[in-house]
């Protein structure tokens, strides 16, 4: 609270001093016996002025100290604040009371909310990991009747598990967003090496698409998360693969510039409308291509990447003309560039 806005709320008790003094001085100037003089009147003016600026400090001084605790910056906006203390008067203990229960019940709903939640994401962790028992035995059943089945059929129910796993993988990720802080290891890492270990993960989506894979640029180092890193590259390679009929190609280039290291992604797929860029990274948003081309999406793969990179510090842009591609480029900033705001940029 300023002082301007203390002093408009006590424009009743000012009103009342001056009127007061008026009061005084009329009665003084119509009583001759009282034979007091202008300098007198004056003086006696000054000292009833003091006095009610100093009550009016004091009471400013205890108002704004107990006002304060109710003032939260932006890095407490998110916070529970503290209990009141120090009303000094009932009208403020009446209030003060008011504020402590409902801070109480705002703290009861938010240990309910935040064990809530933990219980939700143990509960998905161990259903991540019981689900991924079976998977990896039917990969080995499938390996079993390999002899016996044709090769499409195989390659089919391959890319069925492969499916599967990656919904998984999303469900996982997803759940630990809210908890990004106690799962993430920013170190230096070869991004080439990274860039390898995604594209072999979806090595026979290229073998089945018969999809052409090109790797340019020298290797650089970057500092990020390995196992996140390499999950968003998971989403953006089987992103291209996914709307790049048989026989394109993808490419992803490595290269660096005066604001960092660049990874790029590039297909020669359908494309991306106008309309729809602006919102790919959007959570559930599928677009054209999600609701009209011959594919599943969920909507979610590139909203994870987009959020994880910004809790990295990282940038994505994304650039797209339909019939002839799409580019998604990644900026790993030097380490000066982190204390920036995060944000995403599109390209014009």
């Amino acid at each position: 609270m300023t002082f301007r806005n203390y002093l408009k709320d006590q424009i009743s008790l000012l009103l009342l001093w001056l009127l007061l003094v008026l009061l005084a001085a009329l009665f003084f100037w119509l009583t001759p016996q009282a034979a007091v003089d202008a300098g007198n009147m004056l003086y006696l003016f000054l000292l009833g002025t003091t006095l009610m600026l100093l009550y009016l400090a004091l009471r400013y001084i205890q108002q704004k100290n107990w006002w304060q605790q109710l003032e939260l910056d932006d890095t407490d906006a998110a916070d529970i604040a503290p209990q009141l203390k120090g009303a000094r008067s009932a009208e403020k203990q009446l209030f003060q009371d008011y504020v402590n229960q409902l801070l109480t019940e705002q703290q009861a709903a938010l240990n309910r909310l935040e064990n809530a939640s933990n219980e939700q994401r143990d509960y998905i962790d161990g259903w991540v990991h019981d689900i991924k028992v079976p998977l990896a035995s039917l990969n080995l059943l499938l390996e079993d009747i390999e002899p016996d089945i044709s090769e499409t059929r195989f390659n089919q129910l391959q890319e069925t598990i492969q499916h599967i796993d990656d919904y998984v993988e999303q469900v996982m990720y997803y759940s630990r967003l809210d908890s990004f802080s106690r799962d993430y290891l920013i170190r230096s890492y070869s991004l080439k090496k990274i860039v390898q270990k995604a594209v072999r993960h979806s090595s026979h989506y290229f073998i089945q698409k018969n999809l052409q894979f090109n790797l340019l640029g020298d290797d650089y180092d970057v500092l990020t998360d390995e196992k996140w890193l390499s999950f968003i590259l998971h989403q953006l390679i089987n992103n291209a693969i996914k709307y790049t009929a048989d026989g394109g190609s993808i490419t992803i280039a490595l290269s660096k510039n005066e604001r960092g290291v660049w990874l790029s992604v590039a297909d020669t797929g359908i494309g991306i409308p106008r309309e729809d860029l602006r919102r790919v990274f959007d959570k559930g948003f599928t677009g054209y291509n999600g609701r009209f081309a011959e594919t599943s999406s969920t909507g979610l793969g590139l909203y994870l990447a987009k959020s994880l990179l910004q809790k990295m510090g990282h940038r994505i842009m994304v650039d797209s003309e339909v019939g002839k591609g799409t580019t998604f480029q990644i900026l790993f900033p030097p380490l000066a560039y982190y204390a920036e705001t995060d944000e995403i940029f599109m390209l014009k």
